[in-house]
């Protein structure tokens, strides 16, 4: 008895010890897996404060925690079993479908673009859409729904760049670090935004302390002076970075799918602006390449502007008409 215990604590022993280098690998393989998405990751960071800016102090952070819940549910529950479905059975598929999210965000993002130097188009366009809120409810629902779907297309992109990186292996495995990237690059994302869009308030509880020095006043003035500059800036990162990256996506897959021409030239744009600077090199190609990206990005924005106010926009609402509960709505 006590030998055959004794061989079953080793056996215990054992089993631990592969466990736990296993749960190692993958902490490390999430972890060099979240670095090569930490692109995307930065442009979600920036564009979700865009959706808060507007409401009532008091609704901003169940207005982050909401988008964070609806983040963290498509990728746990939507992306990571797709990924891992099409990426054993329809591999061919994730670049088309990457694409159609990349032009997604090529449309959002140049909306925006319209939206500040052309706003009265860019509201005849949210009419065609018929998108426009009618109480303050239905704004903060609208944004939310509209950051969720944003965050969706770059929640791909990090699943898909997660995937790409780890090794052939177990599915399961596979599995447990797409789950650790996704709740770990949640709570980064969304833990840093609401830090962004509370700011504010920390500047002003500095600035009325009691027994507060005045360096620490200075400094809660200063920040609360400084915010709604630094939104501002956030805003327009946050829509460049929507063009860029949706244009981005857009190139990659033209370079699977497109003639390799194009591959070429864009490579050798930035290979010849690295040459010509050597001390910069490596961040001019990469400043040549996001540039491409971005006026790819505002060209198929641009493009899909009116494809969706004439094509998509009529089809939905003609759609719409025979969904269910839509003649009790009507009446009302």
């Amino acid at each position: 008895m006590s030998v055959g215990l004794i061989g079953l604590l080793d056996d215990i022993a054992g089993i631990a010890k592969v466990a736990a280098a296993s749960l190692d690998d993958v902490a490390s393989q999430a972890a060099k897996a979240g670095a090569k998405a930490a692109g995307v990751v930065i442009d979600d960071t920036a564009v979700t404060p865009g959706y808060v800016i507007g409401f009532e102090p008091k609704r901003e952070l169940p207005i982050v925690g909401k988008i964070a819940a609806g983040s963290l549910r498509n990728k746990l529950l939507i992306l990571l079993p797709a990924a891992l479905v099409l990426s054993y059975f329809l591999p061919w598929t994730i670049t088309p479908l990457l694409m159609l999210g990349g032009a997604y965000l090529c449309y959002e993002g140049t909306e925006k673009v319209l939206e500040a130097i052309m706003p009265h188009h860019a509201h005849q366009h949210e009419a065609q859409l018929g998108t426009v809120a009618l109480n303050a409810q239905s704004v903060e629902d609208e944004k939310i729904a509209s950051a969720i779907k944003t965050d969706f297309i770059l929640s791909a992109e990090i699943m898909a760049i997660t995937l790409a990186a780890l090794p052939v292996g177990s599915i399961w495995k596979q599995a447990l670090v797409l789950a650790v990237v996704a709740i770990g690059i949640t709570v980064a994302v969304y833990g840093v935004v609401a830090l962004i869009v509370k700011a504010d308030d920390v500047g002003v509880a500095l600035a009325r302390r009691d027994g507060a020095s005045a360096i620490g006043r200075a400094l809660g003035r200063g920040i609360v002076r400084a915010m709604p500059v630094f939104l501002k800036i956030l805003s327009v990162v946050g829509t460049a970075a929507m063009i860029w990256v949706g244009g981005g996506i857009i190139l990659h897959g033209v370079e699977v799918y497109g003639p390799p021409a194009i591959h070429h030239a864009v490579k050798a744009a930035a290979e010849a602006v690295a040459h010509a600077f050597p001390p910069l090199a490596a961040i001019l190609e990469w400043a040549v390449e996001a540039a491409i990206s971005g006026v790819i990005g505002l060209v198929v924005g641009a493009v899909s502007i009116p494809v969706v106010g004439f094509v998509f926009a009529p089809a939905w609402k003609s759609l719409k008409r025979f969904l269910p509960g839509r003649q009790t709505t009507s009446a009302q």
